[in-house]
């Protein structure tokens, strides 16, 4: 008896990118992208999420793609259903920009899942393996499944990977859409060194790096990273080391705890939970 493989499974692209380890550098680039949204910045303050615990706050970036992902159907529509509940009360006006933030809106909504996306499809190509336009349009349209789970306005969203990734820069070039507020100054400041796990503390410096240096240019700007050429060969060789030496790991060090549970789920152990396994 095979087990639930969720709503997509291991022959998908959102399968074959997301199970990728090097792809969670991702998340810390995409956290650095959202922060620099001041609407998505002012529901964070709400919670006061980063100050509280910002590494969690890095984690549930991550977890919901990857329950919903990697986790049964069941999983990943509850996990799905508590982000839905959570944001039904972040809310409210802008004290920087005066604008009306709403966890529930489309664009909203849209800022952070788009991020996730080219951050994640951005580290696959540059440590794993390129991807046809047919590739990324087809974990495009799978990923959408993700977005409607949240509540995104899927009919209102691009119809490839291409437009997704064109839609954020337009935006991002747009009069004050991104700003340097205390949130993102705060994310900045974990992602640079704050406080990390024991056990990823080692290679945080590494990950850090190129979450930074792999930032568009309109984010480098709002975080003042100055770019050389010193900064652009260290990075290019960090990237070529990734991807040379990924083929010579095994599972354990390339692949993501939650798509290992999945592939165990499938092959022998049907009834296990991805919520009875320990968190990233």
């Amino acid at each position: 008896m095979k087990g639930d493989p969720g709503h997509f499974g291991p022959e998908t692209m959102m399968w074959k990118v997301n199970k990728e380890i090097t792809v969670l550098f991702g998340g810390a680039r995409a956290l650095l992208m959202h922060a620099a949204h001041p609407l998505i910045a002012a529901g964070a303050r709400q919670t006061s999420f980063y100050q509280r615990d910002p590494w969690k706050r890095l984690i549930r970036t991550l977890s919901l793609q990857n329950s919903v992902t990697f986790g049964t159907k069941e999983e990943a529509n509850d996990s799905a259903t508590r982000i839905n509940r959570l944001h039904e009360v972040i809310k409210g006006k802008d004290e920087i920009t005066g604008k009306i933030y709403d966890a529930l809106d489309h664009e909203q909504l849209l800022w952070v899942h788009a991020c996730l996306q080219l951050s994640s499809i951005y580290f696959y190509e540059n440590t794993v393996k390129k991807l046809s336009d047919q590739e990324k349009n087809q974990y495009h349209y799978e990923n959408m499944l993700s977005a409607e789970l949240v509540l995104i306005d899927i009919e209102k969203m691009p119809k490839t990977h291409e437009g997704l990734k064109n839609w954020v820069i337009k935006k991002s070039r747009e009069n004050n859409y991104l700003l340097l507020t205390d949130v993102a100054k705060d994310v900045e400041n974990i992602i640079a060194g704050g406080p990390v796990p024991k056990h990823i503390k080692p290679i945080w410096p590494f990950i850090a790096f190129t979450a930074f240096q792999t930032l568009p240019p309109e984010f480098k700007d709002i975080y003042g990273i100055k770019d050389t050429k010193l900064k652009r060969l260290i990075l290019k060789l960090n990237l070529i080391i990734l991807k040379s030496t990924r083929p010579f790991l095994p599972p354990f060090f390339r692949l993501i705890p939650p798509a290992r549970w999945a592939k165990q789920r499938l092959r022998r152990k049907p009834n296990l939970k991805f919520s009875e396994k320990a968190k990233i």
